[in-house]
């Protein structure tokens, strides 16, 4: 060992990112930042939103592929003047009450909406990954959304087409949040996160941002990550901070360790689309809780009953080694 090596248990520690939901959000979520939270239908950071709410950050840009109500309460909480999107709704259960009204008549306030195509976000997310200066899709020809959002584009492409003239195509700008936001199923201390199910875009949002926070089910020793490494969809050195929430996504779901809260959705229309219910129920549910442990206690054992999934194993993967 050299000179300047550290010993095993204080590189173990100078690895080590762990932190509470309250630590993690008061450290790497600001006023005014620009704030991705992703997770496409599955694996939602709901908690991480909620703690946002409890925190009264103010003047957000929310980047969400597919807004939907995690968004809807950071909207009620106050927290988000600008979102950029390209899905709004209650994934297929009905609408964001909250959301509309902003939109749609601007009370109690409106909200500045950027809107692109899933496959337009997922190229901005790329280009912000990457650092290029925009990214190249065919996708927009026909729609109308480039006229009603001019951050989409053309460009003269540098090589000839098959009729031997330049192209035009269009392009969407990068994205680079001040912080992304995710939920995952499992990851050791250093950050080294593993998902399985529906993987989304984590990946690619971590990659584009200036920090990142992971928030998973729990925390597993490093063999278990080792053991099966091409599960490991983000690397520990693209994170910033790691934060074990179980249950932490409701109420979406987690492959493997619960079940997506169906009657939750539906009833979000009802909720939403009262303000004065709104209202009581971010004061009740939000508001009214510490933390997210306080929160699903309030769920009073539905993660037991209703919410509880089965095994589906997958089977053993021999990654083979010298002998």
């Amino acid at each position: 060992m050299g000179p300047d090596a550290l010993p095993a248990e204080a590189a173990r520690s100078a690895r080590d990112k762990t932190m509470g939901m309250r630590e993690a959000i008061n450290s790497f979520v600001h006023d005014g930042d620009t704030v991705c939270l992703e997770g496409f239908t599955h694996l939602i950071p709901t908690a991480a939103g909620h703690e946002i709410i409890r925190q009264g950050r103010r003047n957000l840009t929310v980047v969400r592929m597919t807004a939907d109500i995690v968004v809807d309460q950071m909207l009620a909480g106050g927290c988000v003047s600008k979102l950029v999107s390209s899905f709004v709704g209650n994934s297929s259960a009905g609408s964001l009450g909250e959301l509309r009204r902003r939109i749609e008549s601007g009370v109690p306030e409106p909200l500045e909406f950027e809107e692109y195509s899933h496959y337009g976000m997922v190229c901005r997310y790329l280009a912000g990954a990457q650092r290029l200066p925009f990214y190249p899709l065919r996708s927009y020809a026909g729609s109308d959304l480039p006229s009603v959002n001019p951050a989409i584009r053309k460009v003269t492409s540098p090589y000839a087409g098959p009729d031997g003239e330049p192209e035009q195509i269009y392009v969407v700008p990068p994205v680079n949040p001040d912080v992304t936001i995710v939920h995952a199923q499992r990851a050791d201390r250093a950050g080294n996160t593993q998902v399985w199910g529906l993987t989304g875009v984590q990946a690619e949002a971590v990659f584009a941002a200036r920090r990142a926070v992971v928030v998973v089910e729990e925390i597993v020793a490093d063999e278990v990550v080792r053991s099966d490494p091409n599960r490991t969809v983000i690397p520990a050195h693209a994170v910033d901070a790691v934060v074990e929430c179980p249950r932490g996504a409701h109420p979406s779901f987690a492959q493997g360790y619960y079940d997506r809260d169906n009657a939750f959705y539906r009833s979000w229309s009802h909720i939403s689309g009262d303000p004065v219910r709104l209202k009581n129920w971010m004061a009740e549910w939000i508001h009214g809780t510490r933390d997210h442990a306080e929160y699903l206690a309030k769920l009073q054992g539905e993660f037991d009953s209703r919410l509880a999934v089965g095994e589906a194993l997958s089977r053993p993967v021999n990654y083979g080694r010298r002998l």
